[in-house]
C-alpha cells in the first residue's frame, strides 16, 4: 500500500510539473521529434547490413544474408586501406585540429579591449557559415599553380609546388582548413565556459602575485576542464566519422591513395553503385568503434569523477 501511495504521489507531482511548465515541456516537442524521426527511426534500417537488399523488394522482402556483407568488408584490400586513410587523418585533427579552438579561445579571454575582442571574434565565426564547396575553391585558387602560395615561392625563386596534386601535402590542408573553418565557431563554448568562472579566484592570484600565464594555467585551464573533457569523448564518439563534404571537395584522382575515406567509399559504393548492405555494414562498423572508443575513455574519465555518465 505504501508503494502505491508513493507511486501516486510520484505521478500526481509529475503531472503538476507538467501543468505548470507546459510551455517549456512545448517547447522541447520539436528536438525531441528530430531525435525521432531522424536518429531512432533509422536506426531500424541497420537490418539491411544483415542482407541482400534489394531496392524493389524493400527490407521485408530482401533475403538475409547474416554476416556475409561484414565478411566481405573485412576481406576487401581496399577496405584497408580506406579505414587506415580515415584514421590517420582522424588522429591528425584530434591532435591539432581539437586544441585550437582551446587555444584561440584563451587568446580571446586575454583580449582586453571589446571592440577589438567583437571583431576578432566575429572575423574568425564567419569561416563557419562558408560551405565546403566553397571553402574547396578557396583552397584550390591559393594553393592553384599560379595561387597565392605559389606566387610567393617564386618571388623567392623556387619552383611551383602541385599541392592539391601530391599525396604528401593532402593531410595538412585537410587538417589546416578544417582548424581554418571550423576553430572560430569552436571557441563560443569554452569562452562560455571562461565567463562561469568566478573572478574572485583571479583576484585572489593577483593578490598572490601571479601573471596573467600563471592565472591561465592554474585558474583557467582547471576550470575549463570538464568542458574540454565532454567535447573531447564526444570527438571520440564521432572518431571515424571526418564528414563527406570537406574531403570530397578537396578529394582529387592523384590523392586517392592517402585521401580516400570511408564516407567518400560509401558515396561511390552506395549512391554511385547501389550497394546498400555493404555500406550499412560499414555505417555498422563506425558506429560500434565509435562506441566502443566512447566507452573505453569515458571509464578512464570517470577515475578522474568526470564522464558523460
Amino acid at each position: 500500500m505504501q508503494t502505491d501511495a508513493r507511486r501516486k504521489r510520484s505521478e500526481n507531482r509529475y503531472l503538476n510539473n507538467m501543468k505548470k511548465h507546459w510551455m517549456l515541456y512545448l517547447m522541447i516537442l520539436p528536438g525531441i521529434a528530430y531525435y525521432v524521426i531522424f536518429k531512432y527511426v533509422p536506426l531500424a534500417g541497420s537490418v539491411i547490413a544483415f542482407q541482400d537488399y534489394q531496392i524493389f523488394n524493400g527490407i521485408l522482402g530482401s533475403p538475409w544474408v547474416w554476416f556475409e556483407n561484414f565478411v566481405f568488408l573485412f576481406t576487401y584490400q581496399d577496405f584497408y586501406q580506406v579505414l587506415r586513410n580515415t584514421a590517420v587523418i582522424a588522429f591528425y585533427q584530434l591532435i591539432f585540429g581539437f586544441p585550437a579552438p582551446i587555444i584561440l579561445a584563451l587568446l580571446f579571454n586575454e583580449v582586453r579591449w571589446m571592440l577589438a575582442k567583437r571583431t576578432l571574434q566575429s572575423l574568425f565565426y564567419l569561416p563557419h557559415f562558408l560551405s565546403w564547396v566553397v571553402v574547396g575553391g578557396i583552397v584550390f585558387e591559393l594553393l592553384a599553380t599560379q595561387g597565392v602560395m605559389n606566387q610567393i615561392r617564386g618571388w623567392f625563386g623556387f619552383e611551383p609546388i602541385l599541392y592539391m596534386q601530391g599525396e604528401r601535402y593532402f593531410r595538412s590542408i585537410v587538417v589546416l582548413s578544417g582548424i581554418w573553418k571550423e576553430a572560430g565557431w569552436g571557441t563560443i563554448v569554452y569562452l562560455a565556459a571562461i565567463t562561469g568562472i568566478n573572478p574572485n579566484l583571479y583576484e585572489a592570484a593577483v593578490m598572490d602575485g601571479a601573471n596573467r600565464w600563471k592565472q591561465t594555467i592554474y585558474i583557467t585551464l582547471p576550470s575549463m576542464a570538464p568542458t574540454i573533457l565532454v567535447l573531447f569523448l564526444l570527438n571520440i564518439g564521432n572518431f571515424l566519422e571526418l564528414g563527406f563534404d570537406q574531403i570530397f571537395n578537396l578529394l582529387t584522382p592523384m590523392t586517392y591513395s592517402v585521401g580516400d575515406i570511408i564516407e567518400t567509399y560509401v558515396y561511390r559504393a552506395g549512391v554511385l553503385q547501389g550497394q546498400y548492405s555493404v555500406t550499412t555494414a560499414i555505417g555498422l562498423f563506425q558506429s560500434v568503434i565509435g562506441f566502443i572508443l566512447l566507452w573505453i575513455f569515458n571509464r578512464l574519465a570517470r577515475k578522474s569523477e568526470q564522464g558523460l555518465w
